[in-house]
């Protein structure tokens, strides 16, 4: 490892100083440094998706990307999404479908699934499954975790319709925050 030094990261809209070598696993300063536990230590090595995170709207994993490539670019991880009273439609239709049973997995999928609704807002089944092939679930909630993208997708076409003041994620109770 290299020696720790000043590291600005940019993360969930607001950029934070953490001191650590550039050789650091962005996972762990995620969890360790600035507390943020959506993203999951799984394998360790890239394989399971429990860590991944959006760097520039694209799924990495976290726990093989080092801070040094994150620098200078946008980390959004699971709390960036939304709040428990104004939930993103990705997590809420998570919880609407109850698509998780263990929830290890769920951050991968939930950020997964955000970045793909980005890039094809009406995905198709099997669309879906490619993409969510890497995140490793280990507990059978497949076929919820893809209904749960399907009504992403709805809940995402339906806040689009409205008027660009009403944007904002809507809350677990159904009203815009």
């Amino acid at each position: 490892m290299t020696r720790a030094q000043p590291l600005v990261l940019n993360v969930n809209g607001a950029t934070h100083l953490v001191d650590a070598a550039a050789d650091t696993p962005l996972l762990y300063l995620l969890r360790n440094d600035l507390a943020l536990n959506g993203p999951k230590f799984g394998c360790g090595l890239g394989e399971c998706g429990a860590c991944t995170v959006l760097l520039d709207g694209v799924p990495t994993r976290a726990c093989v990307t080092t801070a040094k490539v994150a620098l200078g670019r946008e980390i959004t991880t699971l709390e960036g999404l939304g709040t428990r009273n104004a939930l993103h439609p990705v997590q809420r239709a998570f919880i609407e479908e109850q698509a998780a049973q263990c929830g290890y997995c769920l951050n991968g999928m939930i950020m997964t699934a955000k970045a793909l609704l980005d890039r094809d807002p009406q995905p198709s089944v099997a669309t879906i499954q490619r993409e969510l092939s890497r995140n490793l679930c280990r507990c059978g909630t497949h076929v919820e975790i893809i209904r749960a993208v399907q009504r992403a997708a709805e809940l995402l076409a339906a806040q689009a319709a409205m008027p660009a003041v009403s944007a904002a994620p809507i809350a677990a109770d159904g009203v815009r925050r």
